[in-house]
């Protein structure tokens, strides 16, 4: 009997995993961490509530701000067991550089002290990256560790990152893209599809953007509907639609196939907690959605075949 192989996303886009194994001879594990950050849209430094879409319970585990940063990395490893021998150990929840310097020295320095871990990503906001961010983060690259910056634009309309209340322009993201890269830092950009107001046509602007701005990976995430979100309210009111997933996996595949090959994907979707999502409900599971789309990039090609 024949077996067919089956399609995986690395035979279409270049991964952080396949960028990683290549580079380091081995599988390479993100270890999420939570470092009890706040987020100067929340805490009324910029704003209250946050961007209307934001519900960090919903894509992250609050109870892991309790432990610290040894026990987190414990319990992430534990969860990877034999699937990888070295890490990067990825602060992810709200905005991790938002923190007096001493205290992210700590943090970060506790988390690299861990056995196998050969880096650090850090997820933040382009207005909170300072000069001494990108020298602290500048200094782990200068002992051999891998780092990424992982900024959250979003879109790079900036009548849309008003309307979502994000709190800062396309402008900001630019200079601090341009610092970080300037300083080797690798810098990993968030968008989301599915914005209110926007379409194909701004996707692929927003990409258009950010690549000439220069970048070194991207993450996709479809727009989530959660509870507790400013959005949810429109959600409610029949105010707000979201993509399907055909919509999505269209867009989102079209968007790879004018990303340039070098460019690293960490993500080309994302989901949401079952207990907090409302919609899209697709939104549950991360397998039809990547299957649809390797189904898609099998038929129409992959990463780098198209141009902007």
């Amino acid at each position: 009997m024949i077996r067919t192989r089956l399609m995986q996303l690395t035979d279409f886009v270049n991964t952080i995993g396949k960028d990683l194994k290549y580079r380091y001879g081995e599988r390479v594990h993100k270890l999420t961490l939570h470092g009890d950050f706040s987020c100067p849209n929340r805490d009324g430094t910029l704003g209250k509530g946050g961007c209307t879409f934001c519900n960090v319970a919903a894509f992250s585990d609050e109870s892991q701000s309790k432990l610290s940063i040894k026990q987190q990395l414990k319990l992430r490893r534990d969860e990877v067991e034999n699937r990888a021998s070295k890490y990067l150990a990825y602060f992810q929840a709200y905005t991790s550089t938002y923190a007096e310097i001493s205290l992210l020295s700590s943090l970060y320095e506790q988390a690299v002290a861990e056995s196998n871990i050969v880096g650090i990503c850090v997820g933040t906001r382009p207005d909170c990256v300072s000069d001494d961010v990108l020298n602290l983060l500048s200094s782990y690259l200068m002992r051999g560790y891998e780092v990424w910056l992982e900024l959250g634009l979003q879109s790079a309309n900036d009548k849309t990152l008003k309307h979502i209340n994000r709190g800062h322009q396309f402008s900001q993201y630019e200079k601090v893209t341009t610092k970080a890269r300037a300083r080797g830092i690798k810098v990993c950009t968030h968008l989301i599809l599915g914005l209110p107001k926007e379409s194909d046509r701004d996707y692929q602007q927003t990409l258009k953007q950010v690549l000439e701005v220069g970048v070194d990976g991207l993450k996709l995430h479809p727009l989530h509907v959660v509870r507790g979100a400013l959005m949810e309210k429109s959600w409610n009111a029949n105010r707000l639609t979201v993509l399907s997933l055909e919509q999505y996996s269209q867009s989102a595949v079209t968007l790879i196939q004018k990303t340039p090959i070098d460019v690293v994907y960490h993500r080309i979707s994302a989901t949401a907690k079952q207990s907090e999502l409302l919609a899209p409900l697709w939104c549950e599971k991360r397998w039809p959605v990547q299957n649809r789309m390797c189904q898609l990039m099998s038929e129409q090609g992959g990463q780098g075949t198209l141009t902007l």
